[in-house]
Formats: structure tokens, sequence, C-alpha cells
């Protein structure tokens, strides 16, 4: 019986592949919802941008034209967040190129 002599694979990358995340960056412009899908994703992590006391007294958040809108059932802490408003937006800004949200309403 003949053994067939098995060579291994290269691992190399070619010029022609990208990483995963290049992909996906692309696939999201292409399809022009890498906006949404931005803002997706910091509504998704709401708690674990601000802290589960901030995250258990929003009743209602979501984002509309760049604007996040939150409703807060402890009017204390709203007006402490009204107050730190900017540091809050670079907060949920940070690692971004541009600016994902622009201004915060309370509702």
């Amino acid at each position: 019986m003949f053994k067939k002599k098995i060579t291994p694979r290269e691992n190399k990358r070619t010029r022609d592949t990208i990483s995963f995340k290049e992909a996906f960056s692309d696939m999201l412009d292409a399809y022009k919802i890498k906006q949404k899908f931005e803002e997706s994703n910091i509504v998704a992590k709401w708690e674990e941008i601000t802290g589960k006391t901030i995250a258990s007294r929003t009743s209602r958040i979501f984002i509309k034209e760049k604007q996040l809108f939150l409703e807060i059932s402890s009017p204390p802490l709203k007006q402490q967040l009204l107050m730190s408003k900017t540091k809050l937006l670079e907060l949920l800004n940070r690692g971004h190129e541009d600016p994902i949200i622009t201004d915060i309403k309370f509702i």
C-alpha cells in the first residue's frame, strides 16, 4: 500500500487576505449600517459603560439622529447626569473615530 505524503498547509497570509475586523468594517460601510451598529452597541453596553447604579435607574434608552434619549427614574441622578453631560459624552464616544452621540436629552 502506498501512503500519500501530506504536506503542511501554508499559514502565511497573502496580500489578498484581510482580517475579520477589516472585512466586518468594510461590510458595515458597504451596507451603510455602521452608524446604526455603533448606536445599538452603545445601548447594549449601557450598564457596562455607566455602571449598575445608573443602568438600574434608566427606564428607557434610545438613540435617534445621533442624540441619546434617556429616561431616568431618579430626579437627583437625572440632575447629576445633566451636570456631567460632557463627561458622559466622552465615555460614550471613546474609541470611535467619529462621534456616535452628539447630544444627550433627558425625558
